[in-house]
């Protein structure tokens, strides 16, 4: 598996409306394996493989987590606000890293008790002498993300950003080993999934597919006392039934079985109760679009140490290729 790939997609730093970095490193890798490929205007990267019968959309977003500056004290430590899901718990004492490179800290106010925790309680601290000298560095309404280096040890990878640069890494590899399509087919990056699917909402509505998968994360719940999930790591490839977002077509979830099941690929099924996906803005665009997700259980999602099965990830390529070269019924 193509690792150093993996690893230079999630060290972009592109956080929910800035998806520039990462736009630029899937272009360069995919712009001689298809046809035509276009960014629109809320950042989509669009990348479309002619192919016959139907239009078939697929989507993994390239946005991630992330930090918005919204004030500097005369000290030189800067609140913010978030951008996408975090813990309180989880970003005290995290470093992050501006598009410049510059480097800060988490840190807290003092607290009597460690429950008074909040977002308001919280401060980026980017070593500055004051708010003089922080404002030659940074400016409100700058953005930061997790600065953490990727690791694997040849079973799982670790890596900020797998939420879901791990989905943009599997369509670009099944991409790579597409031979004949079955499908029209529509390789979207999407932008903005985090705050609301907002770059799936407005492709979906311009490429007016006929189905939809998307590629995501998903709970693992294989650690202990995990909430009891079906999705785990080294599960396989996991076939999503349901998020808040969809309730996936059962044409969809059909041609994903059958597919995994005649190619002896390994799968799962993943049901999720606290997200959505893609797919989740895709089924319900104009007149309505029969979508699924593809799915990879993944430990610790929206940390700096975010965890998947080198061989899952294998098996979401695997899936993902015979599921574009096989008609549906």
């Amino acid at each position: 598996m193509n690792i150093e790939l993996l690893k230079k997609l999630c060290a972009a730093n592109s956080v929910s409306g800035h998806e520039q970095e990462i736009s630029e490193i899937i272009k360069e890798e995919i712009k001689t394996l298809v046809d035509s490929l276009r960014t629109d205007a809320l950042g989509n990267l669009i990348a479309h493989k002619k192919g016959p019968g139907k239009k078939m959309m697929l989507a993994g977003h390239m946005d991630q987590i992330g930090l918005m500056i919204t004030h500097i004290d005369k000290e030189g430590f800067l609140r913010f606000a978030t951008i996408g899901g975090f813990s309180h718990a989880i970003l005290l004492t995290q470093r992050f890293v501006f598009p410049d490179g510059l480097l800060g800290v988490v840190g807290c106010e003092h607290l009597d008790d460690p429950k008074d925790m909040a977002i308001d309680k919280l401060y980026l601290d980017i070593g500055a002498k004051d708010k003089e000298a922080a404002e030659k560095l940074v400016k409100i309404g700058d953005v930061c993300v997790y600065a953490s280096p990727s690791a694997e040890n040849g079973t799982v990878f670790i890596s900020p950003a797998l939420d879901d640069r791990i989905g943009c890494f599997i369509m670009i590899e099944a991409l790579k080993k597409l031979s004949k399509p079955a499908f029209d087919l529509y390789f979207v990056f999407t932008s903005q999934e985090e705050v609301g699917l907002r770059g799936a909402t407005t492709a979906a509505f311009s490429i007016e597919p006929d189905y939809g998968i998307s590629f995501d994360v998903t709970i693992s719940s294989d650690t202990p006392k995990a909430r009891p999930y079906p999705s785990k790591m080294y599960g396989g490839a996991a076939i999503k039934l349901k998020d808040r977002s969809l309730l996936c077509h059962p044409t969809v979830i059909g041609h994903l079985e059958k597919c995994a099941k005649d190619a002896k690929i390994n799968y799962q099924y993943e049901i999720l109760e606290m997200g959505g996906t893609d797919s989740g803005a895709i089924h319900v665009s104009r007149g309505g679009v029969p979508s699924g997700v593809i799915s990879i259980a993944t430990r610790y999602v929206h940390t700096t140490n975010e965890m998947c099965a080198i061989s899952d990830i294998e098996d979401c390529i695997a899936l993902t290729v015979k599921a574009l070269e096989t008609a549906i019924d």
